[in-house]
């Protein structure tokens, strides 16, 4: 098992959202990531890393870096392979923060 997937294993469940919105510091939607295959990984990491920071941070994004695991390296030699991860690379480098609004599953 790849060191992603146990990293997930350790962060809290996503089941109940539908979607994570991130905003900027104006409140303008920057991207969302949708509760669904292929998506669901980095829904979990934006997630876990809102509830323990508040925001996407440049720490936080640091910390997302770290849970991604192999796919950060993967994603610094193809970008845009990887927007989710390529955006946390930016955050750090441009020192922004974005906000999370959650949007539950009905």
């Amino acid at each position: 098992m790849s060191q992603f997937a146990e990293n997930l294993k350790k962060l809290p469940g996503i089941s109940h959202l539908a979607a994570i919105r991130l905003l900027d510091a104006e409140g303008n939607e920057v991207a969302v990531i949708e509760n669904k295959t292929g998506s669901q990984g980095s829904v979990a990491v934006y997630n876990h890393l809102a509830q323990t920071y508040g925001a996407i941070t440049p720490d936080a994004a640091r910390k997302g870096l770290e849970l991604y695991a192999e796919h950060t390296e993967d994603a610094r030699q193809h970008p845009g392979k990887h927007p989710n991860i390529d955006r946390l690379t930016a955050l750090i480098e441009e020192k922004r923060t974005l906000r999370i609004k959650h949007v539950f599953a009905v």
